[in-house]
């Protein structure tokens, strides 16, 4: 059955609320429906999941969904059997007597979708059963998963390739979010798909702002940037696991609830933090790049990378988990050069050549990425094949806040000449820090070695530190007077413009490094609405989810409530025109939305709006006591120990010390003797007299363990109140 248009429009409404399609999605849907394979290239939160769901709503037969991580099925199956959707997932986390009941209602034709791992899938007897279940469609989601040319390749993804040929009459639809040209090319070969179509949708996600900042004590600057986000939910993404911990761990004490997340935990204590975030209990996530994909938590309103990626489309994944409802988010990137010198280390220990050449050449892209001073979404789309003309994109601090240039001709003669010089005398390239070495005059192994202090260019640069003369030997690169051959231990050479340039003496203008941006006065998709509403709206959808168990998103969206606060529907008529109501979430929570709409309309008048709705972003607040500070502090009020506490909220005894140390600096009087005793008193002051009370990291580790941060903070919280 294809379906005609009123009726995909009328099932999208009814189970997914929406009255309209998001570009590609109905034509997907089409192909699927009249049993042709397709292959969608569609951005992060641009939809994919609708294009296989609403399929399977249409017609008969069971739909099979391959997809990669635990959490994610989960969390579909969440949100669809919230829609009314019959679906199901089978994967390793289930125990024995939780699967038998699906495997049941499977067999008995009871759902319409089911969720499995790839490995599951290909198991021995696993695809007998399945090929009972009438089999409608499969969809692979992640499909870049398959390609060795992908960000993220995945051997057991290969074994897919199976089953065109196991299930010759069975379309297939493969779907992600990030893939080059050769990476696409790879996923049509390796699943074997018969004249597909293929949908590339724009990559553009115009409602996230995109900044990189240079490293300046890491730590300050993401607690200060997290700070203006009030109550907003966020990622950070760090390279280490040991970073993610220690990140938690500091934000926690701070003030900000936060958890990590990495391949290092227990599968439950994983779980259990994902489904915290995920339910608004813990604010922010720290998290490897373990953590994420497909994670469909739509109000993330900002992601920060404490690290430098590894690549590009990690990177542009990573960032689409920011604003999937479409409100306006921030991405912010921290970038120190010396993060590219660390990851080539990394690279140089591979033993495979062919892993090091695609490493090293992603590894460039992201620091050029980093490192530009044009507009980061051209950048983006460029590096995916898409033009942006725009000239000025407002939405990222290249285009917010131009970065002064300055007249490097001078420089660039030195540096291109030195480029010459090397090679004219050894006969092969060397890598820019080699360059650098040489124009700085330094007395290394190899410049012995090879003799490079011989060189006219030797030393002829004191004007700039080797920090300066690499950044401008990258930039050189990204304006195309020199290429680098990631084959040769990215080696450099001159291009035929850089050689010209060099030879006439042309003027050369490059960029200053980073600066501060401005903050952008438009935010794409932001809704102006009644923000008293809304945050009343945010406490109704947060005690109706604890209620059901699930998490808040799957109630109603952030867009949704703000629609709700911007029109103030008064019926059931105008309830369900909002935007994400369906059918049966306005039988269930209808009357509660509009009781308390009604309610709120008693005391407040009601508002009006300006029709663009782009409003100026919000002054941000001070810090204050958060609602986790103020429960810490009314349970020891109440007469529970610190470590009670921590064993009753399921905190360490560190962050509870820290969340009493914001409640002394914010005003709040405690009996400090209670606390910490005389001896303690005493050591912890010592070790102030000796560091200052500037230092307290100085101060925590000269007492050898003995004490918490927390612990040192709350006592100096409480000295500063008395003075």
């Amino acid at each position: 059955m294809q379906g005609d248009t009123p009726q995909l429009h009328a099932v999208l409404k009814q189970y997914f609320g929406f009255s309209s399609f998001r570009p590609c999605q109905e034509a997907i849907i089409r192909d699927a429906l009249a049993g042709k394979d397709a292959f969608a290239l569609l951005p992060t939160g641009g939809g994919k999941s609708l294009c296989y769901q609403l399929p399977a709503l249409v017609r008969p037969g069971l739909t099979v969904v391959i997809s990669p991580l635990i959490a994610l099925m989960k969390d579909q199956v969440d949100a669809l059997q919230a829609a009314g959707v019959p679906a199901t997932f089978l994967n390793s986390g289930l125990a024995p007597g939780e699967s038998r009941p699906r495997l049941r209602g499977l067999h008995n034709g009871e759902f319409r979708l089911l969720y499995v791992a790839p490995e599951r899938l290909m198991m021995d007897g696993f695809l007998d059963d399945v090929r009972k279940w009438k089999v409608g469609l499969f969809a692979i989601d992640e499909a870049h998963c398959i390609s060795e040319w992908g960000h993220d390749f995945r051997p057991e993804y290969r074994q897919l390739s199976t089953l065109r040929t196991q299930f010759p009459d069975v379309p297939v639809m493969a779907l992600t979010a990030t893939a080059t040209e050769r990476v696409r090319g790879d996923i049509l070969k390796q699943l074997h798909l018969r004249e597909p179509s293929c949908y590339v949708a724009s990559f553009n996600r115009p409602n996230l702002t995109y900044r990189v900042a240079a490293k300046a004590g890491a730590y300050p600057q993401l607690l200060a940037f997290i700070r203006e986000k009030r109550s907003e939910s966020g990622i950070v993404y760090c390279q280490a696991r040991k970073t993610a911990e220690a990140l938690s761990e500091r934000l926690s004490t701070d003030g900000i609830s936060a958890a990590p997340y990495h391949a290092g935990l227990s599968p439950n204590d994983r779980s259990h933090n994902q489904e915290r975030f995920l339910r608004d209990e813990f604010r922010v996530v720290c998290a490897t790049i373990a953590f994420g994909m497909g994670i469909n938590k739509p109000n993330v309103r900002f992601v920060v990378h404490y690290d430098l990626p590894k690549n590009v489309e990690g990177y542009y994944q990573e960032t689409g988990r920011a604003g999937r409802d479409g409100l306006p988010s921030e991405c912010l990137l921290l970038f120190s050069p010396g993060d590219r010198v660390k990851y080539g280390r990394f690279i140089d220990e591979k033993s495979d050549a062919k892993e090091r050449e695609i490493a090293r050449a992603q590894l460039e892209q992201i620091v050029h990425y980093a490192e530009s001073a044009t507009c980061r979404r051209a950048f983006l789309l460029r590096y995916f094949g898409e033009e942006f003309n725009t000239e000025n994109c407002e939405a990222c601090d290249n285009c917010l806040a131009p970065r002064a240039t300055w007249d490097a001709t001078l420089a660039s003669q030195k540096f291109l000449s030195c480029v010459y010089r090397v090679r004219e005398k050894s006969g092969f390239g060397v890598g820019i820090q080699h360059l650098v070495e040489v124009l700085s005059g330094a007395d290394t192994e190899k410049i012995r070695k090879w003799r490079h202090f011989e060189l006219s260019t030797y030393g002829i640069g004191p004007e700039h530190n080797r920090t300066e003369w690499a950044a401008i030997g990258r930039e050189l690169v990204r304006l195309g007077f020199l290429r680098q051959d990631a084959e040769r231990f990215n080696s450099v050479a001159l291009t035929p413009e850089g050689l010209a340039a060099l030879k006439a003496r042309q003027k050369i203008t490059l960029t200053r490094s980073m600066a501060v941006p401005t903050p952008a006065q438009r935010k794409v998709g932001e809704i102006a609405c009644d923000e008293t509403l809304f945050e009343e709206l945010r406490k109704l959808r947060k005690q109706l989810a604890v209620e059901r168990g699930v998490p808040p998103y799957i109630i109603f969206s952030d867009v949704a409530l703000r629609q709700m606060a911007l029109d103030y529907p008064g019926s059931d008529a105008e309830f369900v025109r909002i935007s994400g109501v369906g059918q049966k979430k306005q039988v269930e929570f209808g009357e509660a939305f509009l009781n308390a709409i009604r309610e709120f309309l008693r005391t407040h008048p009601r508002q009006i709006f300006a029709d663009d709705s782009f409003a100026a972003p919000a002054k941000p607040r001070e810090a204050r006591i958060t609602g986790t500070i103020s429960e810490s502090l009314r349970l020891f009020r109440s007469g529970l120990t610190v470590d009670q506490i921590a064993a009753d909220r399921v905190l360490t005894t560190n962050t509870i010390y820290g969340h009493l140390a914001v409640a002394v600096e914010a005003g709040e009087l405690l009996k400090i003797d209670a606390l910490l005793d005389a001896t303690a008193q005493e050591e912890i002051a010592t070790a102030f007299e000796k560091h200052g009370f500037a230092n307290l990291s100085g101060a925590v580790e000269s007492l050898n363990g003995r004490y918490l941060h927390g612990q040192l903070r709350l006592y100096r919280a409480a000295i500063q109140r008395k003075l």
